[in-house]
């Protein structure tokens, strides 16, 4: 394990984070499975782990001073990620590895495809 390399990864997809939203989904799950060689599952459960308050404050607090967070909408999103991420842990661990990564690919593209054609 090289401390180093997860730090970069984390920088990088910080850095997406702050200027696109994105970060978990589309950069670290992706590169924890094929350049870190973990499993589909083992990518999203860190993700997961990694999406724990400390790591979006900075980047929260920064939108919301420039007046772009909606506190009372992002507390019941927060409400519903915070149980709906549990169920979805929870249906989700008999899913066979490779079933899990098609399906997130084919929803990684199907998002793909929709916001380059979308007018």
């Amino acid at each position: 394990m090289d401390p180093l390399a997860y730090i970069l990864l984390g920088l990088v997809a910080g850095i997406a984070g702050g200027m696109f939203g994105i970060g978990g989904g589309t950069i670290l799950i992706p590169a924890l499975v094929y350049l870190f060689g973990m499993t589909q599952h083992q990518a999203q459960g860190t993700t997961l782990a990694i999406m724990v308050l400390p790591i979006g404050l900075l980047a929260a607090l920064r939108y919301y001073h420039a007046g772009h967070v909606k506190l009372g909408i992002a507390g019941f999103i927060c409400l519903g990620f915070f149980i709906g991420g549990l169920i979805g842990a929870e249906l989700i661990q008999k899913v066979p590895d490779l079933v899990l990564k098609r399906a997130f690919g084919a929803f990684l593209l199907l998002v793909a495809l929709r916001m380059i054609f979308a007018k």
